[in-house]
């Protein structure tokens, strides 16, 4: 992406252009997978971790990533789709966690299904790991 687009699509969900928040955009934008905050450390070596963390958190805070829990023990993050609120009524996805490379994949055309909840009871999220072997490891 050109540095315009990473710097409009920030302004559009209101976060501020930083470098650092360029370059973390520019990265989850070349990324077929969901990466971890690890993962996204080890592409920027001389950055410190509580940056990056609070970078994917402003972002999550504004809707332009999501994060997914697929089991693994550390979240996984990836952006959100086009018009995406995050809302738990509407934008949930199923994600597809393969055990061979590990890679965790959002499946944006298969929507959690809305789930009625009894009186009383408010969800706030909801996450749906299918795991498996994906299409790269199966030959």
């Amino acid at each position: 992406m050109v540095i315009k687009e990473l710097e409009n699509k920030l302004k559009q969900k209101d976060i501020r252009p930083t470098a650092m928040r360029l370059l973390v955009l520019e990265a989850l934008s070349g990324q077929e997978a969901a990466i971890s905050l690890s993962d996204l450390e080890k592409a920027f070596e001389k950055s410190d971790r509580v940056t990056l963390f609070r970078t994917l958190k402003t972002f999550q805070e504004n809707g332009l990533v999501h994060s997914i829990d697929d089991g693994t023990g550390a979240p996984k993050y990836a952006l959100c789709e086009e018009g995406c609120e995050c809302n738990i009524e509407r934008d949930l996805h199923v994600h597809f966690h393969c055990r061979v490379c590990s890679e965790t994949f959002c499946l944006p055309k298969y929507k959690i299904p809305e789930i009625d909840l009894p009186d009383k009871f408010k969800g706030e999220e909801a996450n749906l790991v299918v795991k498996g072997v994906c299409g790269k490891c199966a030959g």
